[in-house]
């Protein structure tokens, strides 16, 4: 997604509770940290909510908050504006720009806005309409996996890819907060991309960079974090979101970890070719041997430095006559031969 290195996204989503001064600041502080892109949700809360009697429970500064849905999401709604003006933060230090949107309309509006990504939340991996729609605007696009069956991913897949989509990451995502261990199963990142012939990513809701890290090896194009400033601000999400500190750390581990991953191509590195001559071994004279000399197989022994020919090659020594005297130890090369390889 970028020069085939992991893209690192930090995961504001509703942390700003609608405060647009705190949302720059979080743009700010994850491009500091590393982030290469940021992203919001700009849904509409009537879009998914119209029952006003559900709550939720979450931890809030050490308290347990049983609040509103409704309210809860409606605080935190984006208008166009609001978009207009994060944009704007994003491109001011470099960092890309995407959302999550919740209707036709919000898709529109991020078109309007040039993003290079959309999102698709896990709650609407199964919203047709809505992916059908973000297929048609030409802009690559996510879809996060979590809560998923395989028959509900190949579904959203298949409506995609029908309705003109062509670019699309599949994230492997789990919908707990944080995740347990031996929930997050990694390996989704691998099926995805080989059932459904495409790029796959993950979404991370684990505490810690071990899981983003290891997503990494795995080959996953997109990692992406929950972000906050202060784990001590009020919201649903703060508790478990990754701050700036820890996120800067789990950039820095992946991008050592794709250093280290490298291209995959059978050969010598930059750093063994040094090695390679003095820990390979040599064809050498077992003994002193006499100009004229018909080498056999008992003539020759294998030692350090790699500096004659290799072992590999003693077939083309054997049978042939030496043009000079050769000391025991000493190195066989093609020069030492009658008529040179």
């Amino acid at each position: 997604m970028m020069d085939d290195r992991c893209l690192l996204v930090a995961e504001i989503g509703i942390n700003h509770n609608g405060d647009m001064d705190l949302a720059e600041e979080m743009i700010r502080a994850a491009a500091k940290a590393g982030a290469d892109a940021v992203k919001f949700q700009n849904y509409r809360t009537e879009d998914f909510l119209s029952d006003h009697t559900l709550t939720y429970t979450y931890k809030s500064r050490g308290a347990e908050i049983t609040e509103s849905q409704f309210k809860i999401f409606k605080r935190c709604e984006l208008s166009e504006g609001d978009l207009a003006r994060l944009k704007r933060c994003c491109d001011e230090v470099s960092v890309l720009f995407f959302s999550t949107p919740t209707s036709a309309e919000g898709v529109d509006s991020l078109k309007a806005l040039g993003v290079s990504w959309l999102k698709n939340g896990s709650d609407y991996l199964g919203h047709l309409p809505l992916i059908r729609h973000m297929a048609r605007s030409g802009i690559p696009t996510i879809l996060s996996t979590g809560m998923a069956t395989e028959e509900e991913v190949a579904m959203a897949v298949q409506t995609f890819r029908e309705a003109g989509g062509h670019e699309l990451v599949l994230l492997a995502c789990t919908s707990s907060y944080p995740t347990p261990l031996d929930c997050v199963n990694l390996r989704r990142i691998t099926t995805l991309a080989a059932k459904f012939g495409c790029l796959s990513g993950f979404s991370d809701h684990t505490a810690g960079w071990e899981a983003a890290v290891a997503a990494a090896g795995l080959g996953a194009c997109m990692v992406e974090k929950h972000f906050t400033t202060d784990r001590n601000l009020p919201g649903p999400d703060q508790w478990f979101s990754s701050t700036p500190e820890e996120f800067s750390e789990l950039v820095v581990r992946i991008r050592r970890t794709e250093t280290m991953l490298g291209h995959g191509e059978i050969a010598p590195t930059r750093s063994e070719l040094d090695a390679r001559e003095q820990f390979r071994l040599s064809c050498v004279a077992k003994n002193d041997l006499p100009a004229g000399h018909v080498l056999s197989e008992q003539d020759i022994t294998f030692r350090r430095p790699a500096t004659g020919l290799a072992p590999c090659d003693i077939h083309l020594l054997i049978g042939r006559a030496l043009v000079a005297d050769v000391s025991g130890g000493e190195s066989l090369l093609s020069t030492h031969l009658k008529n040179p390889i």
